[in-house]
């Protein structure tokens, strides 16, 4: 799938790798099971590393590892589950995670402003998606209703001057 990052089209230097794959030279990302299970043995690799979490797999778990982790690819698995909105949101406003957040799966241009909002800054996308419909999908909210990780104020915050 394409990635979008920085607000361009960029090339995925990670290699998602399934739980009974061999690990590849370089860049990868493994599931959060194969984390616990070969933990150790990621991080004496030396090469980046990150982990997806599926919808029901929560960050708290990964909060003291956090620094691990180049990419955390929070998955989408349909457009109406929305648990990685919260995921997001734990890892930038709780946990303080500095590094890539990745949206995965059902990524739609309806949904890429919220996201970027509660603190996604990587998204994988279908073809269907082009940069000119990213870019206006970041941008056709002007105020915004809601706190976010993105800091901007809200609606309410503006009008008492907060």
């Amino acid at each position: 799938m394409p990635l979008i990052k920085d607000g361009a089209f960029v090339e995925d230097r990670f290699t998602y790798v399934e739980d009974d794959a061999p690990l590849p030279e370089g860049a990868v990302i493994v599931s959060f099971t194969r984390w616990q299970d070969e933990k150790d043995a990621l991080i004496a690799r030396g090469t980046p590393l990150g982990v997806k979490l599926l919808s029901g797999e929560e960050p708290a778990p990964l909060k003291g590892d956090l620094d691990k982790f180049d990419v955390i690819a929070l998955d989408f698995p349909m457009f109406k589950n929305g648990r990685a909105y919260s995921y997001a949101r734990l890892l930038r406003s709780r946990y303080g995670y500095k590094g890539e957040v990745r949206a995965t799966g059902d990524v739609l241009r309806d949904q890429l402003f919220f996201m970027a909002r509660c603190g996604f800054d990587a998204f994988e996308v279908s073809q269907r998606i082009t940069l000119d419909a990213f870019k206006e999908a970041l941008g056709e909210m002007s105020v915004v209703y809601q706190p976010a990780s993105d800091g901007r104020k809200t609606v309410l915050e503006a009008r008492h001057g907060g």
